[in-house]
């Protein structure tokens, strides 16, 4: 491994460890360097990961999602196709965020992407690392608030806030 991809692995370890949120390295031949972690830190964690892939220059932040058994059929079970529905404005959001994502609606499940590219001497700032952390788990945030809709089977009311918006990360 080169010093540069040796230097963004301690850097990108370094960022997890200063936030208390590393968990484990991901061993893997496909990828230079990995690590699993949990964002945002407390009680309401979500794994995720962060990753090198060989021969590419970018690393990968990602967070996926199987869909429980009592969501999958709730969401099967309504009428006129809503799990398609679902799936398709997850699409449309994840498009519009800017984010890669694979949606694999017939299995209930889905993966959100970032890619971070290093500067020429292989540095990535905090600051962007962290925003590209966000960036996945607002999205990902944003899909279990979808999901809570679709399944209620209520009406959303644009007139009022549910209390899903109320949530700080850190609490």
């Amino acid at each position: 491994m080169s010093n540069k991809k040796l230097n963004l692995e301690s850097l990108i370890r370094e960022y997890l460890l200063d936030e208390g949120i590393l968990r484990e390295k991901i061993s893997d031949s496909k990828v230079d360097f990995g690590f699993i972690f949990s964002f945002p830190p407390g009680p309401r964690a979500q794994q995720m990961s962060v990753f090198k892939p060989k021969n590419k220059s970018f690393i990968i932040i990602v967070i996926r999602t199987q869909l429980s058994e009592k969501h999958a059929k709730t969401l099967s079970s309504i009428k006129d196709n809503k799990k398609i529905q679902f799936f398709n404005d997850l699409r449309k959001y994840f498009l519009i965020k800017e984010v890669y994502f694979i949606i694999d609606a017939q299995n209930n499940r889905y993966e959100i992407h970032e890619q971070l590219f290093p500067n020429r001497d292989g540095h990535i700032p905090k600051n962007s690392f962290f925003k590209g952390i966000l960036k996945v788990f607002y999205c990902y945030f944003f899909s279990n608030v979808l999901l809570g809709e679709y399944c209620s089977g209520k009406e959303i009311s644009p007139s009022k806030f549910s209390p899903e918006f109320d949530r700080s990360l850190y609490s």
